[in-house]
């Protein structure tokens, strides 16, 4: 059997200005493990800032590009977003990180008031509309709020009430959820657990992670068996 190709959109690299690695790791591992290609893609843009992960501090006149960054992640094997073709792809994943709210959309600077990456939102909309599964991981999930809040998609970044405030306002559902479980928003087909918006261990994120992707890819095989 043909294995499922499940895209991987990361948001540069680290924790403060990127996609937060160890989720982004586990994401893939988890993916590896169950046996699914997994399909790297970034926005080849610059990144809003970059962040001295060592002091926390916005590293004032330094410019990085979200593709080149996340590059490090998938050790070079990884797509632009501009022109890619989501049509062969199973299933989508967005790991979290600041990345995801400062590169992948404006969250971080402007909350329910944002937009998201026009590459980003092609491609999450294109797997939707297919009915193939989106999962989004910590602060991820405000980019299915904002693309997909018309829908009313039931979503989690754990219990952070202001995120959960601006994510209702978007559209969305937002469902409290402990950091080694998810929510499946089942007529949506999207998966979403809180990872590092609550995880004080990486075996904690982990367990949401991989409990996310086990659920992401029973989604996409069904949805493979019944083409």
């Amino acid at each position: 059997m043909k294995k499922p190709r499940i895209g991987v959109v990361l948001s540069g690299c680290g924790v403060y200005d990127g996609a937060e690695i160890h989720e982004s790791v586990l994401t893939l591992l988890a993916l590896d493990r169950a046996g699914a290609e997994a399909v790297c893609l970034a926005p080849n843009v610059a990144q809003a800032h970059v962040v001295n992960h060592l002091t926390g501090q916005v590293a004032e006149g330094e410019t990085r590009n979200v593709l080149v960054e996340a590059a490090r992640i998938a050790r070079g094997a990884i797509h632009d977003l501009a022109g890619f073709d989501p049509s062969g792809l199973d299933a989508l994943l967005l790991p979290g990180g600041f990345g995801a709210a400062k590169n992948l959309s404006t969250f971080a600077f402007e909350g329910a008031a944002c937009t998201v990456n026009a590459d980003v939102a092609r491609v999450v909309r294109a797997v939707h509309a297919a009915g193939k599964p989106v999962g989004a991981i910590c602060i991820a999930p405000v980019v299915l709020a904002q693309l997909l809040g018309t829908e009313k998609p039931s979503v989690t970044i754990g219990t952070d009430a202001g995120t959960a405030e601006a994510i209702e306002k978007m559209g969305g559902r937002h469902v409290a959820c402990p950091v080694k479980e998810t929510v499946v928003d089942h007529d949506r087909r999207l998966v979403t657990t809180p990872a590092y918006m609550l995880a004080n261990s990486i075996s904690e994120a982990a367990a949401g992670i991989e409990k996310l992707v086990s659920e992401v890819l029973a989604m996409a095989k069904a949805e493979v068996a019944a083409r």
